[in-house]
């Protein structure tokens, strides 16, 4: 059993909107900032990414615009950017708050509280 692996599952949909609280992004820009932000703990790849955006979508919690790449490889290039809708911040509001309780229980079991 992989730990990290049951973890992440249950947190792709709260940090995907988190990710796209302050902007827009393009998917592999999603995963590159995750993985860079949990030093690789967290090794996203497309596979994760792409159906949870699809599930984010069709629940109207982001939407999803073509547009051409800004800079970097593949500029020019199109790329469909997701933007988080008012449905989605509500939606990370309540997932965090959750989170927050959560972490705090299962701190309170492992290292005493």
């Amino acid at each position: 059993m992989n730990i990290w692996q049951d973890l992440i599952k249950g947190t792709v949909v709260p940090i995907v909107l988190a990710m796209l609280k302050d902007r827009p992004m393009y998917g592999y820009e999603i995963v590159r900032v995750v993985n860079a932000r949990t030093n690789g703990r967290f090794e996203w790849r497309e596979g994760t990414l792409y159906p949870a955006l699809h599930r984010l979508e069709a629940d109207g919690l982001v939407t999803s615009k073509w547009q051409d790449g800004a800079s970097g490889p593949g500029a020019g290039r199109p790329r469909k950017y997701y933007s988080i809708t008012g449905k989605g911040l509500a939606e990370l509001a309540h997932r965090t708050a959750e989170w927050k309780e959560f972490s705090a229980a299962v701190n309170a079991c492992l290292i005493g509280g």
